[in-house]
């Protein structure tokens, strides 16, 4: 098991608080990738720019994490845009990350879509080809984050991106692969060795147990941590940890990829 390498990133930029006392502080010593919302579902100008100071202070690759324009649901509520006002959306808040990091001289490495819009992604090969599109038209050397085996990801090979494979450590999945809806009793794990034994299964084997016992293949190269709230910081350090003593190696993207 020596020769596994890994991502972890969390979902940054979402809360008023940044600072060192932040989540976003406290969790990138655990971290490889940080994906900071743009403005759109959560996060404003003054916590991208912070979170991305603390990003390049902890040597931290930084992804872009837009989501559809509904503040007041947290974009986790899927919405009917259509194919120009997506991409146009999609657009805005990847340049706009893309430009702080520029101000800041870093790089903008990866994009993950956040909430319903990674989920409609991951279902719906139209949305996911928009924003592959959308990707490609900031910068076609960016790394686009995907729900493993989805259509983000097969729409964004086929234009050319290079993409990751994500797992989620603390989510339940479908026997075909998607995530248990958060309104479905059961969707999240809240007991972090059974988070740990998911992981396991995930990078080690390859396969997860759906929710109703089925196995389901999946490819794990980059594992998703929540930061949006205090148990993020306690199980990224365990998961770390865990991973370390298997013979893990924990690397940004461009590494996990292509390693």
């Amino acid at each position: 098991m020596s020769n596994f390498v890994i991502d972890l990133n969390a979902d940054l930029g979402e809360l008023p608080q940044v600072g060192e006392q932040s989540i976003e502080s406290r969790i990138m010593p655990y971290i490889s990738s940080a994906n900071i919302a743009c403005g759109f579902h959560a996060g404003t100008a003054f916590t991208m720019e912070q979170t991305i100071k603390e990003a390049v202070r902890h040597q931290v690759a930084i992804g872009a994490h837009p989501g559809y324009p509904d503040k007041p649901g947290f974009g986790r509520q899927d919405m009917s845009l259509n194919s120009r006002e997506l991409y146009y959306s999609l657009t805005v808040q990847i340049r706009s990350l893309r430009n702080l990091c520029f101000e800041h001289q870093t790089t903008l490495r990866h994009v993950k879509p956040h909430g319903a819009l990674y989920n409609r992604a991951a279902q719906d090969q139209q949305v996911a080809r928009i924003v592959a599109d959308a990707v490609k038209s900031v910068s076609p050397e960016i790394v686009l984050i995907g729900l493993a085996g989805s259509f983000l990801l097969s729409e964004a090979e086929d234009r050319g991106l290079r993409v990751a494979s994500e797992v989620f450590a603390d989510r339940r999945y479908t026997a075909f692969g998607q995530l248990v809806p958060r309104t479905q009793d059961g969707a999240i794990i809240h007991d972090s060795i059974d988070s740990l034994k998911q992981v396991e299964q995930m990078v080690f084997k390859q396969s997860v147990k759906s929710i109703d016992g089925k196995v389901v293949k999946v490819l794990a190269q980059t594992i998703c941590l929540h930061g949006d709230h205090e148990n993020s910081i306690v199980f990224a350090k365990e998961l770390r940890t865990f991973l370390e003593l298997k013979g893990c190696r924990i690397a940004p993207l461009t590494d996990s990829i292509d390693g």
